[in-house]
């Protein structure tokens, strides 16, 4: 037997679309009877040769060099690179981003800087999104700013404790919520990520920190008079209630604006000492019926979920009639604002902005998107603006009169 070297050399091959390197060393003992030229050919060509589909390599320059005589066995090194290229990673990278903000995983600025210890408690309490602050903050600031005397800035006090109480009493809701919907919550794809939900804390660890956040409230509390901390204790009913009403309601959104306008009386308790009906309650019932707005625009997102899992909405009730009604909660808001303003005697100004607000709270209703989640969450945020029109109007109004 003459045994033939076959030596084959590899040029590095160009991919279209390849880019991680692996090495393939495939070593084959075959008695053969080879007696021919050196020759040059691609192995693709060769269909006993083709373990991969040529379509994943480039081109290859393989020369095989034969000695005289017969070959009784040969080894064959091949060196193949299989990566996805940078536009393939790419793509995928984009596809696992959308992935993850579907799901509600998107990357925050909690991943980017709290410590991992903390990062599942500052998820709880919704800290990397604000809007739930701002719509519970301010029904409070309008409250207090109509308390303020005829020609004076409200009570910066008043404003700074209310505006750390809206962000504990927010943060504990959360908590509350998710400890009692956690069932539901594993169902939902906005949500089945939250942290008690996924098992990233256990029912006793969200019981702890919801403790805590309890904790900081009453400290804020404590700050106000008795009539008012009285009248902001009776509020945990409504805060404890509300998980529990999209089982039993098709209202729980009303249930919510309850809750979450509640500071509407505090706050002028808090200046005042005591209510004022005529004033106090056109604004309580105002808030709530924005909040059947906003937060009924809020639960579209969640339809389909809702209806797998059984949960009610408001979105689920008005379904195709989704704009007449809130049309019609949006002027039944507007009107218990001007008709709170008018009892308080705010100046002229006050009812500028509020053609302002109400243009704002038309665009939502009339332009919103109800089929597209993306469209409905930005018509929600974009609430505190509306907010911010208000309390800027009674500002106005309230350093006119």
């Amino acid at each position: 037997m003459v045994s033939a070297l076959i030596s084959r050399r590899f040029l590095k091959p160009r991919f279209l679309n390849s880019g991680f390197y692996a090495s393939l060393y495939h070593t084959i003992s075959n008695p053969l009877i080879i007696s021919q030229q050196c020759i040059n050919r691609n192995p693709c060509q060769n269909h006993s040769f083709s373990l991969f589909k040529p379509s994943q390599f480039g081109i290859y320059d393989i020369e095989f060099c034969k000695g005289i005589g017969s070959l009784s066995n040969f080894q064959l090194v091949v060196h193949i690179s299989t990566s996805p290229s940078r536009l393939e990673q790419d793509k995928e990278n984009k596809n696992q981003s959308s992935s993850n903000v579907s799901s509600g995983g998107g990357i925050s600025w909690i991943d980017l800087y709290l410590p991992r210890l903390v990062r599942p408690y500052a998820q709880l309490a919704r800290l990397d999104k604000p809007i739930g602050t701002w719509l519970l903050l301010w029904p409070c600031v309008w409250s207090i700013t109509l308390a303020a005397p005829p020609g004076h800035l409200p009570d910066f006090k008043m404003l700074s404790l209310f505006g750390c109480g809206a962000f504990l009493l927010r943060g504990a809701g959360c908590t509350i919520n998710d400890l009692i919907d956690r069932d539901i919550d594993t169902k939902v794809e906005r949500t089945k990520l939250r942290p008690v939900a996924s098992g990233l804390l256990t029912p006793f660890q969200g019981l702890s920190f919801l403790g805590f956040q309890l904790l900081l409230g009453l400290g804020i509390l404590l700050q106000l008079n008795n009539y008012s901390r009285v009248l902001g204790a009776s509020s945990l009913l409504l805060v404890f209630s509300y998980p529990l009403m999209k089982r039993f309601t098709f209202w729980p959104q009303a249930f919510l604006g309850l809750t979450f306008n509640w500071g509407a009386l505090l706050g002028w308790a808090a200046v005042k000492g005591n209510l004022d009906p005529f004033i106090v309650l056109p604004l309580y019932a105002s808030g709530v019926c924005w909040t059947l707005v906003y937060d009924t625009i809020y639960a579209h997102q969640d339809k389909e979920d809702d209806l797998k899992v059984g949960v009610k909405s408001t979105a689920l009730r008005f379904g195709d009639s989704t704009k007449e009604w809130l049309t019609g909660f949006g002027i039944a808001s507007l009107g218990g604002l001007a008709l709170s303003g008018f009892n308080a005697e705010l100046g002229w100004p006050y009812y500028a902005f509020l053609g302002v607000a109400s243009g704002h709270l038309g665009w939502q209703i009339w332009t919103v998107d109800v089929s597209s989640r993306s469209d409905c969450n930005r018509k929600f945020v974009s609430n505190k603006w509306y907010g911010a029109i208000i309390f800027g109007g009674i500002l106005a109004g309230r350093l006119s009169s």
